[in-house]
């Protein structure tokens, strides 16, 4: 294949991912818009944050959202990749703007998750926060996904999530941790 077919073969491609968006755009603003689910969604999308700032460790704001950002980078990457591949889907749909992503858990219920378990028990072990984190989250949290139709894994292990949690949490808490914040200083 040369340079100018790849070109084509990719302008081609592309228009179908904007065909293919249309539809599921079309599905959720027709079929899902007002339902129970899509309601559950944007509650799932908008308290958690609430929750959160209400019940936060207002000292340490900064460290924490730096971990939830991190967390919402990692999800997002981790997501993408393997919605790409076809390893798991998101059936219902709440945004027509980014119909194969499941906005509330990459934007609100991961990251605020993350930001909690970050600031509960500082002094506690990481690793054995991280564990337990992933536990609840991968073993409870998607196989309720799964059950209310939110969350399709085809096939793809809980267990794996177990260790995309993991990963994630302690990534997010290194981040969090970080001894290098210092204020930033006019050098001229």
């Amino acid at each position: 294949m040369t340079f100018e077919e790849g070109m084509k073969q990719t302008e081609n491609a592309n228009e179908m991912l904007i065909e293919v968006n249309n539809l599921l755009s079309e599905a959720v603003i027709n079929a899902y818009m007002f339902t129970w689910e899509w309601w559950f969604g944007v509650v799932l999308f908008i308290i958690p944050w609430i929750i959160w700032f209400l019940f936060r460790d207002k000292e340490s704001t900064g460290r924490l959202l730096i971990g939830g950002f991190i967390t919402i980078i990692l999800s997002l990457i981790i997501d993408l990749i393997a919605l790409s591949y076809g390893l798991w889907s998101y059936p219902m749909k709440f945004s027509p703007i980014a119909p194969l992503l499941f906005l509330p858990y990459h934007f609100s219920l991961d990251p605020v998750a993350i930001m909690f378990v970050i600031q509960i028990k500082p002094k506690m072990n990481p690793l054995l926060k991280g564990v337990i984190f992933a536990a609840i989250a991968a073993f409870g949290g998607m196989n309720f996904f799964a059950m209310i139709d939110f969350y399709n894994p085809k096939g793809w292990s809980t267990i794996y999530d177990f260790f995309i949690f993991l990963s994630t949490f302690l990534v997010a808490y290194g981040f969090s941790n970080m001894d290098s914040f210092k204020k930033l200083t006019d050098r001229s």
